[in-house]
Formats: structure tokens, C-alpha cells, sequence
């Protein structure tokens, strides 16, 4: 009977080591990671997995990551999480490597050294390039400059400040993704591509951290896209180096040469042309250009009734079927501030004809008109002279065949949206960052990065009154401790009875 007992004994310990073994082997290698952060706050956003997945696949050599961080450091947990993802989700086409400079001080001064850089702030290196070009270059006049394809996250960038009341700097949030993926796509392309921002045409606030400029060239920067101020009246035609125009808020007309000129640039291959009108007006000519091309900007004002309230902040839906805002098909969106309603000639067979193919973006909610008398006061639904539903507010043309693989290379892509507001600081939702960052790199035929970008985490602050906080500091400082004496001592009285 020991002897049974005994080999019973040991069979099943061995078979409980070998389930054991099994179990860790198998979770090895399948496995689910779970966020469960109330913010997401380690999951990558749709933008960046179809660029991982879409933007990199065609690499031959894996981008590199040298994650220079100190433990310390209060974003050293999330930033490190995230790395770890953007390695995960790439497939093999990113390596990882974390060094901690005051753990490691060897590897990170023989990292910095490689790079020709000194440790002062927290960095993530990205080193995209697939070749053996020299790490630092120098130029004639001896300036050095690391390879275009080698760049810097630096962590300071990852945190959002904004000035307060008070006018100091304060932390309001954290947008480690943004720059992550902003560098990445910086250190593959190499150089950013530029965008022509015709200055002497749009009028936007420009200067500090919040105005209209501030948030449309932010934007525009993090898909790696410089936007170069120029004025269209100073040029003979648009340069064929640049990715598009941009025109916002034209107030003053074009001339019959300056619109030849947009005119011949739009027949050129893959024409890009971004317009944010003004809702108040648009200058003629570029009206009857916009109109050829089948959208046509209304002399009108989106806005509807609601419980005797005027509301003015147009209210609608992303439009189904277009690939670029597959992501954001179907939610609802708002547009802040002041919007007019775009006719757009969507299967016009003269527009065919001419393979033009203009398509709606965003569609009005219904309950919304386009009132042509806006500001005289009890505005109501005139159905003689106001524009009825269904509304538009936003529209993409192409111009070319994009079904064609041997043509889709030269189509030439143009975006219309009839509000300028949404670049405010006080008026940007993330909604509509979304739909301008897609709808600029689908202009950029980058369909690997449109989709619903990162969110940047907010940081919030509790409201106490000075009573509140004196008594949890007397809860903290008195009764806990007390509290837990007594438990001792109730324990200690027990064990001696």
C-alpha cells in the first residue's frame, strides 16, 4: 500500500508539473492584453495600428527604438507601455530597446555617444534608416545634423501645457501617442512634405499657443507635413515640389490670373487642394471655380430651432461610403462656430464627362436649414428662399479615374468644408481633428494614416473647499493612525487574555 500510495503521489505531481509547464508554455505564445485603464490610456489609436500594419510592411530593415528614459521619471510607466505596443502591433518591423541612464550609465553614454547626442531630458531615439549612411552629417559651412532619417520623441513634448488665468504654464494633459507616431513617420519619409498656405488670400488668427494658425499648422506638423506661408499673387505658377494648398478663409478675391493659375494647377497629376470658407462669404471667382469642379459654397447660414432657441452649431453625420472616413462613417459630429451648407452635384453627368466626382463629407442633421437672411432677427424656415435638407457641409472631389489601378497614381483630390471655426482652440473637438487630419492625408495620398488619431489625456483637478481638506487631512493625520492602534492593541489585549 506505500508502494501504491507513493507512485500515486508522485504520477500526480508529475502530471500537475506538466500541466503547469503546458499552461505557462501555451500563455507564452497566445495571450490577450487587456487595457483596462478608464482612458485607454495603452491602447493605440486606428490611425496609428493601419499605419503600423499598411506604412511599414514594405520595410526591409526594422525601425529602431532606443527608449532613453529615467525610472523616475512620472511618465516613465505609460510612455514604456506604449513603446512596448507600437513593438507589438509593427509585427517585427520595430525593435525596442529600453535603457535607463542611471541604471545603465555605460549603455546609455555608448547610445548617446552612437548618436552623437547628450543625455539632458528624457528621448526616445527612432532610427529608420535601412542603409549604412553616417548617423551625422555635415554640411559645408561644418554644421552637424543628425541623418533626416533619425529622430528625436523627446519626453517634454509629450506633455500639453496651456496658460492659465494666472499666466502661468500649467500641465493640461499628456500626448505621448501624437508624438510617438509623428516622429516615426517623420524618420521614415525622411523630409516633410510641404503644403502652400496661401497667406495673402485666407485670414486667420495667427500668433501664440491658441489660434486658428496654431491649431492648423499643429495639426498638420504631426502627419509630418510642413505648411509654408506663401503669396499666390508673388508666384508665376504653384511649385511642383509641394504636396497641396491650402486656402483658409478667403476674404479677398482672386484675380483672373491667380485663378488660370489654380485652374492649371488642378489639371496637373495628383493636385491636392484643401479650401475652409468662410461662412459668412465666398469671394465670386473662387466660387464659380469651386462650382465647376460640382461644390458650390451657398450665401447662407446652417442653423435650426430648438425649443425657441436658435442654434447655430451645425449638427450632423460623417457620410458612408467614402474610404478615408471609413473610421468615422456614421458618428455624429458638430461644427462650432458659423457654417454654410455646400451644394454638391454628386453623379452630374456633365461632371462625369469630365471625370470629375465630387461626393459629400458630412451630412446635416435633419431639423437644420441654410437661412439666407441670417441676423435680421426671427429667423424661420422660408422654403422660397432658404436651402432645405438635405444639407452638406463638407465634400471631397477627385478629378481622374480612381477605379482604375493604371490611373489611380494621377488623380488629382480636393476638399471643400464650409466652416473655419472648427481650428479654434475654444471650437476644436477631436472629432473634427480627425476628420481634417484624414482629409489632409488623403489629399497627400497617405491612406495609411487617416482614421480616428490619438486622444490626449487630460488631466483633471478636484474642487475642495478649505473645510474639506482639513478633514481629510485630520482623517489622514489622526483617526486612521488611531484607528489602527486600537485594532493593535485590541489584538494584543486578546492574545495575552
Amino acid at each position: 500500500n506505500r508502494w501504491s500510495i507513493g507512485t500515486l503521489s508522485v504520477l500526480q505531481v508529475a502530471l500537475l508539473a506538466a500541466l503547469l509547464l503546458a499552461a505557462n508554455f501555451i500563455s507564452l505564445r497566445h495571450y490577450q492584453r487587456v487595457d483596462a485603464s478608464r482612458e485607454g490610456a495603452y491602447t493605440l489609436s486606428s490611425a496609428t495600428l493601419r499605419y503600423l500594419a499598411e506604412g511599414m510592411e514594405e520595410r526591409d530593415q526594422p525601425v529602431r527604438w532606443t527608449l532613453a528614459f529615467r525610472r523616475g521619471s512620472p511618465y516613465y510607466e505609460r510612455v514604456r507601455a506604449l513603446a512596448e505596443e507600437y513593438q507589438r502591433w509593427s509585427r517585427g518591423t520595430i525593435v525596442l530597446e529600453v535603457v535607463d541612464p542611471l541604471r545603465s550609465p555605460e549603455r546609455a553614454e555608448q547610445v548617446m555617444a552612437n548618436y552623437g547626442l547628450t543625455f539632458a531630458r528624457d528621448m526616445i531615439i527612432i532610427d529608420a534608416r535601412d542603409d549604412d549612411s553616417e548617423v551625422i552629417t555635415i554640411d559645408a559651412a561644418g554644421v552637424r545634423s543628425l541623418n533626416p532619417h533619425v529622430r528625436i520623441a523627446v519626453g517634454d513634448e509629450m506633455i500639453v501645457r496651456r496658460t492659465d488665468g494666472q499666466g502661468q504654464r500649467r500641465q493640461v494633459g499628456f500626448q505621448g501617442e501624437d508624438v510617438m507616431t509623428a516622429q516615426l513617420v517623420a524618420a521614415i519619409e525622411g523630409s516633410p512634405r510641404r503644403m502652400l498656405f496661401l497667406a495673402d488670400k485666407s485670414r486667420i488668427e495667427h500668433g501664440g499657443d491658441e489660434s486658428q494658425w496654431q491649431t492648423l499648422e499643429h495639426t498638420l506638423r504631426m502627419q509630418n507635413i510642413e505648411l509654408t506661408p506663401a503669396r499666390i499673387s508673388e508666384m508665376r505658377a504653384i511649385p511642383d515640389d509641394v504636396e497641396g494648398v491650402v486656402v483658409v478663409a478667403p476674404r479677398f478675391d482672386f484675380t483672373e490670373e491667380e485663378i488660370a493659375m489654380l485652374e492649371q494647377y488642378w489639371q496637373r497629376p495628383r493636385a491636392a487642394m484643401l479650401f475652409l470658407l468662410d461662412a459668412a462669404e465666398t469671394p465670386r471667382r473662387l466660387r464659380a471655380f469651386l462650382r465647376a469642379n460640382g461644390v458650390t459654397p451657398r450665401s447662407d447660414r446652417v442653423i435650426t430651432r430648438e425649443d425657441g432657441r436658435l442654434v447655430t452649431s451645425a449638427r450632423g453625420t460623417f457620410a458612408y461610403g467614402v474610404d478615408f472616413l471609413a473610421d468615422l462613417s456614421g458618428q455624429s459630429v458638430v461644427f462650432d462656430g458659423a457654417s454654410a451648407s455646400l451644394e454638391v452635384r454628386e453623379g452630374a453627368d456633365d461632371l462625369i464627362d469630365h471625370a470629375i466626382f465630387p461626393v459629400s463629407l458630412v451630412d446635416v442633421a435633419p431639423g437644420f436649414w441654410g437661412e439666407t437672411r441670417f441676423g435680421e432677427g426671427s429667423e424661420t424656415y422660408n422654403p422660397t428662399e432658404d436651402h432645405g435638407g438635405p444639407l452638406s457641409i463638407a465634400a471631397a472631389v477627385t478629378r481622374g479615374v480612381a477605379t482604375d489601378d493604371r490611373f489611380a497614381a494621377d488623380v488629382s483630390r480636393m476638399i471643400v468644408a464650409a466652416n473655419t471655426d472648427i481650428l479654434h482652440p475654444d471650437h476644436a473637438r477631436p472629432e473634427t481633428l480627425d476628420f481634417l487630419a484624414s482629409s489632409v492625408n488623403w489629399l497627400a495620398d497617405r491612406e495609411a494614416l487617416v482614421g480616428i488619431g490619438p486622444r490626449s489625456l487630460g488631466t483633471y483637478r478636484l474642487p475642495l473647499l478649505d473645510a474639506q481638506v482639513s478633514l481629510i487631512n485630520r482623517v489622514n493625520l489622526v483617526f486612521l493612525p488611531a484607528l489602527f492602534l486600537l485594532a493593535g492593541a485590541f489584538v494584543w489585549s486578546s492574545r495575552r487574555a
